[in-house]
Order: structure tokens, then sequence, then C-alpha cells
């Protein structure tokens, strides 16, 4: 299930750019929520976005089937 995601400008090194945007992300209400409801370790993958031509970031991991139905309601 995709958790978060955000577009980044073109940069040399996309990994390294996106770790300050998803700690920050950790630090809001629907992070920690993630955060303390998540089974695995969220994943994040970085793809080339066609539309800003800089970078894509999604942020997907797994929930229980409540926990998910919680948050498409509160979160989506």
């Amino acid at each position: 299930m995709i958790l978060h995601e955000f577009f980044m400008a073109d940069v040399e090194d996309p990994y390294l750019y996106a770790g300050f945007p998803i700690a920050e992300w950790q630090e809001t209400e629907k992070g920690r929520w993630v955060m303390e409801n998540v089974i695995e370790e969220p994943v994040f993958h970085v793809v080339p976005s066609m539309h800003t031509l800089g970078y894509q970031v999604v942020i997907s991991g797994h929930l229980t089937p409540q926990a998910e139905i919680y948050f498409t309601l509160k979160y989506q």
C-alpha cells in the first residue's frame, strides 16, 4: 500500500536528498501513525518523474486490514 509520496527536483543523488523529507514526514501525525501501525518497516522507492523532470519518492508498506481501512478513511 502506498503510504506517502512526494516529488523532488532533479538532483545528483536522489536517495540522499530523499532522506530529509522522509524524516520530516515521520514526525507528522500521519507519519507517526504509520510507523506505529505498519507490519514491517516501510520501504521507499525513487523513480524518475516525467511530469516534473525530477524524481517521485513513494513510501509503501503493509498494514493490517483494519489499519488499512482506518488509514484510507483518515489520511486519503
